[in-house]
């Protein structure tokens, strides 16, 4: 298989299997176009096409002037068990700022808008009303270490939210949780369920550019529906993330 490879095919497969063994770590400059030209048997030209190749898998970044360098995969890994959301929430704050603190990260969130608009189909669904019914949708950007790391459209009901902080365009402390949990608030109620679907694909150029994605990595659209003690659909976040940003873990507990 190997010998069957074109040139610039090997000496991609050679750098990837350094970088992938750590042998050539984040941030570290590849060899040379000519020392790698030298060490293959072959030319500049060759090399250029295997780099090039590396940076469209999303392992390399090249610099004008400077060559080609491993590049960073800084990840926050995001863990949502039962256990780990209800301490977080009883701290009062937010599970992403918790959880991003915890592995010593500094976590923001900026509000990008309030509004009213029609329900998507796939919000919709989720929160059990018609589509186009209006639902509230608050959109931010989550960043961490000043790396934007999602875009997150929170869609909420507007026969349980309208008139609540929720449908303000200001932030909320302790996030849209607390005041679903707050006893002495509008909604009153306790979030026991969360369900999740995933979907990953390339992004789109705005998407790329947006949140800073190298070529190569793709993006994880999750939606993640919350759900009450009564079964009602409370909250449909609407998430896009760089998977390269992110390790996910589903705890699923079988009785």
């Amino acid at each position: 298989m190997t010998t069957a490879l074109p040139p610039f095919r090997k000496i991609a497969q050679a750098l990837r299997g350094d970088i992938l063994a750590g042998r050539i770590a984040a941030g570290e400059q590849l060899p040379s176009e000519n020392d790698l030209a030298e060490r293959h048997e072959t030319t500049r030209a060759t090399v250029r096409k295997a780099i090039a190749l590396l940076r469209s898998e999303g392992l390399v970044l090249s610099e004008q002037g400077r060559g080609a360098f491993v590049r960073p995969r800084p990840h926050v890994k995001m863990l949502l068990t039962g256990a780990n959301y209800r301490t977080r929430r009883d701290s009062g704050t937010s599970n992403f700022n918790a959880e991003a603190a915890a592995q010593g990260q500094l976590a923001t969130q900026r509000l990008l808008g309030v509004e009213e608009v029609p329900a998507p189909v796939e919000i919709a669904d989720r929160l059990t009303v018609p589509p186009c019914t209006p639902v509230i949708v608050r959109r931010r950007l989550f960043v961490v270490d000043d790396e934007p790391m999602q875009f997150c459209d929170g869609y909420y009901p507007t026969g349980i939210f309208r008139g609540t902080a929720v449908a303000q365009p200001r932030r909320i402390k302790g996030g849209v949780h607390a005041v679903i949990e707050d006893a002495e608030g509008p909604v009153r109620a306790r979030i026991t369920q969360f369900v999740e679907d995933l979907d990953v694909r390339l992004p789109v150029p705005g998407e790329a550019e947006a949140l800073a994605i190298p070529e190569g990595v793709p993006v994880a659209r999750v939606l993640r529906t919350a759900y009450d003690s009564q079964g009602r659909a409370l909250e449909v976040l609407d998430s896009l993330v760089p998977t390269d940003r992110y390790a996910f873990r589903y705890v699923i507990d079988v009785p």
